[in-house]
């Protein structure tokens, strides 16, 4: 059966990060993870960290301004999640494609 809707577009991720989980210190036992997607890590890389426009960041990442902030929202969502819960954050996974900048 093939799959409904459109395809998803491949996301335009300019830098690899340089870790890919961050665990929390004094919590016991070993706390749930939540998964934070390239996509997501790029958006708060370029929107929070750079200090671009979601218009700017959008056009780096090759997608729409919705899509940008359906993704940010996402982001920021799971990161406040993980810093109240205590839970690790993965970053991993999504529909990518990694170029060098220019």
């Amino acid at each position: 059966m093939r799959p409904r809707g459109r395809p998803k577009k491949y996301r335009i991720i300019r830098a690899d990060p340089r870790i890919s989980q961050f665990s929390p210190r004094g919590k016991p036992g070993r706390p749930d993870e939540i998964t934070l997607n390239m996509d997501q890590f790029e958006a708060l890389r370029l929107a929070d960290f750079k200090g671009l426009t979601q218009k700017e960041a959008a056009k780096s990442m090759q997608i729409s301004q919705q899509t940008f902030s359906r993704i940010i929202k996402k982001a920021h969502k799971a990161i406040a999640q993980a810093l109240v819960k205590g839970n690790i954050i993965r970053i991993q996974g999504g529909s990518y494609c990694l170029i060098n900048p220019k």
